[in-house]
């Protein structure tokens, strides 16, 4: 491997989830988008990937220090996946494991589905806050991470050239 290979998959897979997470907590301190459960989900890969990522700039050797940036990168892609469920979510493509999906209220007493729709936290996993250009941020988080861990995977599987 290339060392200019290996410096650079070390920085993105540290640089990459600090400026995703500061659009989230931007997005969310500065424009009053609410995390559901699942962005949440999405957010602990990150956090991950940022202290095994630092790590690598600080342990010696050369072996652990790939190692890190590797587990990194697999973080990183986690919180991709992670987005890509999230948003299938958002789309309706399948349902949510939470209960921060709105329930269907076609069944049960009106008691029933009230006592449901009570229950429901405030912030649905299945609507989402903001999109571009029909993307929402679980489906950008997925494009970003998935895309990300790829380029950190190849930048430290390139070879060096003769």
């Amino acid at each position: 491997m290339s060392t200019e290979s290996f410096r650079a998959a070390r920085w993105l897979a540290l640089l990459l989830p600090v400026a995703l997470m500061a659009g989230a907590w931007g997005s969310q301190l500065f424009g009053g988008l609410i995390p559901c459960e699942m962005c949440h989900w999405q957010r602990w890969p990150h956090y991950s990937a940022i202290v095994i990522a630092a790590l690598a700039f600080v342990i010696p050797g050369d072996g652990p220090k790939r190692i890190l940036v590797a587990l990194a990168a697999l973080a990183i892609a986690t919180s991709g996946a992670i987005g890509v469920f999230h948003a299938g979510v958002e789309y309706h493509w399948w349902q949510g494991i939470t209960a921060c999906s709105l329930p269907p209220a076609t069944s049960g007493t009106p008691d029933e589905m009230l006592a449901r729709i009570l229950s429901t936290p405030v912030i649905a996993c299945d609507v989402p806050q903001w999109s571009l250009f029909g993307i929402s941020l679980a489906g950008f988080n997925a494009l970003f991470s998935i895309a990300g861990g790829i380029a950190i995977w190849a930048l430290l599987l390139r070879r060096r050239s003769a």
